[in-house]
């Protein structure tokens, strides 16, 4: 009897067993399921993290490069309300003389060309170079004892800002010998 007792006690055993193992493992897939939602949640939020930083940083970019800008305009605008002033006191003398008038051009001169050194504007030199249709533009061909393609007359001067042509030169170029 005790083994009938035994055999009998043994299934309801394994089935107590099989439920405890099962709720473990119900258990343990849960657990993993949390787990692995709380680390998208992190993923996620530090990705979002990134996002927001990286768009903090591009802005704030674009605002130096503003600021940069608005600065460089108004050093160029201090510097030439210098020139402005001299020629509105030239303007401004009753008596003058063509003397005193040529000599308060070129004093002004002298500052417009100390402007532009300082923010490096500078003259396309032309005169006897080889056309360069990035510097240059020609107004026409004329017979001339210079080599084909050379700058002979200079109409209008042209300029760059450091390496960039603000304006080119407006020039007359020789033409080829028939």
């Amino acid at each position: 009897m005790e083994s009938e007792e035994k055999s009998s006690q043994q299934p309801d055993q394994v089935t107590e067993n099989e439920d405890i193992n099962s709720q473990e493992v119900v258990l343990s897939v849960e657990e993993r399921l949390q787990e692995a939602e709380r680390k998208a949640q992190d993923n996620y939020d530090s990705w979002m993290y990134a996002k927001a930083e990286s768009e903090n940083v591009r802005r704030r970019a674009q605002e130096d490069v503003s600021k940069a800008n608005k600065l460089a305009v108004e050093r160029f605008s201090n510097e030439m309300l210098t020139v402005k002033d001299s020629l509105e006191a030239g303007l401004a003398v009753e008596i003058a003389t063509v003397e005193s008038f040529k000599g308060g051009m070129e004093l002004t001169l002298k500052q417009l060309v100390s402007v532009f050194n300082k923010f490096n504007i500078k003259e396309i030199g032309s005169l006897g170079e080889k056309f360069d249709a990035h510097k240059h533009q020609a107004i026409g061909m004329i017979d001339s004892e210079q080599e084909a393609g050379t700058v002979v007359s200079v109409m209008q001067k042209g300029y760059q800002l450091h390496d960039r042509v603000l304006r080119p030169a407006l020039v007359m170029v020789a033409k080829a010998k028939e």
